[in-house]
């Protein structure tokens, strides 16, 4: 068993949050912190010289900002950054999603708590996060040569889900971006987050994409052309009528990708379509699992595009899905499924909800 210790960077411009970071992350045996940066420009500089497995940063930094800083480091000096930025602030919760798009690997808020067990606790999840992240590769990705995209077979499908962990918000904004305004149908969305983010991810990628992207309201109709989230801390799914139905976290992961598709499979059955990309863990897998068997159509994202392969490796594993698809190609999938013809010669037209 290894014993060697996982490195990490500390980036904030508080000396006390520095300080407090250092304290609760040294806590844990496995991690040793190696430096700590005040503004971006040092960040850049130590990261290059300590070459730290794991580095926590704050956005609202001094000289280059946080998204600016990690372009720099993940093209000069690449490693894994975990964002832990104040929710209460909507410009720090709008950078993170920038800072995602620049390579960072996930978003944590800073603690908001008032007594030192609480702030213990909070420490030991973000130990846990900094030892998750270490065991992700640091990757140099290139672009891929175009694949032939597998074609969708069945009828032609009236909802789409998709289920995304760590690396997801870019790899969402690259889907979404590449969908049309009149997209014939609504797509569903889990994306594993914590508490405090989901609104500025809403907002985020509304301002990257042409579809109307949305807080899903409990028992609302779904609409064409639009993308729903949940709220904080709450699960989506559809309900037999094919109704938006929001429901409290049970605990694991959250929001909770197989109480989403497997909701789909059940109200739609062959008509609906369902996607698990990249993320930790086995989240979607089943739910992917119970789309495939209803008829409808299923694809998990690649290796190759993966940021993190632990999701969709886990749905291809269970024969949820056929196949790897590209992240480049996942948007050229969805419309291909929902604009064929509703039925094939010699068939009737299948009907909408069972």
């Amino acid at each position: 068993m290894s014993t060697k210790k996982i490195r990490v960077l500390v980036v904030d411009d508080s000396p006390t949050m520095a300080s407090t970071l250092t304290a609760l992350l040294t806590e844990e045996p496995r991690i040793e912190v190696v430096g700590r940066a005040a503004d971006g420009n040092r960040a850049v500089q130590l990261a290059r010289l300590l070459r730290p497995d794991v580095i926590t940063m704050d956005l609202l930094l001094p000289g280059l900002d946080g998204p600016a800083a990690i372009g720099h480091i993940m093209s000069q000096a690449p490693a894994r950054i975990l964002v832990v930025s104040a929710v209460a602030e909507q410009r720090g919760v709008d950078l993170g999603f920038q800072a995602m798009s620049a390579g960072a690997l996930e978003l944590i808020g800073k603690p908001n708590v008032t007594n030192a067990d609480e702030l213990r606790k909070w420490g030991r999840e973000l130990a846990h996060s900094v030892c998750l992240m270490a065991e992700v590769p640091v990757i140099s990705r290139r672009p891929r040569a175009a694949l032939p995209l597998p074609m969708p077979t069945g009828a032609r499908v009236d909802v789409f889900g998709l289920v995304a962990s760590t690396g997801g918000p870019p790899a969402l904004a690259e889907v979404l971006s590449k969908l049309p305004k009149d997209l014939p149908v609504p797509v569903l969305i889990a994306q594993h987050i914590t508490v405090g983010f989901t609104q500025g991810m809403v907002r985020w990628l509304s301002q990257v994409c042409s579809l109307n992207v949305t807080m899903a309201r409990d028992g609302e109709q779904l609409a064409p052309g639009r993308v729903y989230f949940p709220l904080d801390g709450h699960d989506l799914l559809v309900d037999s009528a094919g109704l938006a139905r929001l429901q409290r976290s049970q605990g694991g992961p959250c929001p909770n990708g197989d109480v989403l598709l497997h909701s789909l499979a059940a109200a739609y059955g062959r008509r609906c379509g369902g996607g698990v990309l990249t993320g930790m863990g086995e989240d979607g897998a089943r739910g992917l699992l119970a789309i495939r068997t209803a008829g409808g159509v299923t694809f998990a994202q690649d290796e190759a595009s993966s940021v993190v392969y632990g999701m969709p490796r886990a749905a291809l594993e269970l024969k949820a899905t056929d196949g790897g698809v590209p992240l480049s190609a996942v948007a050229d999938l969805i419309l291909q499924s929902c604009q064929r013809p509703t039925f094939r010669p010699g068939r009737p037209p299948d009907g909408g909800l069972r």
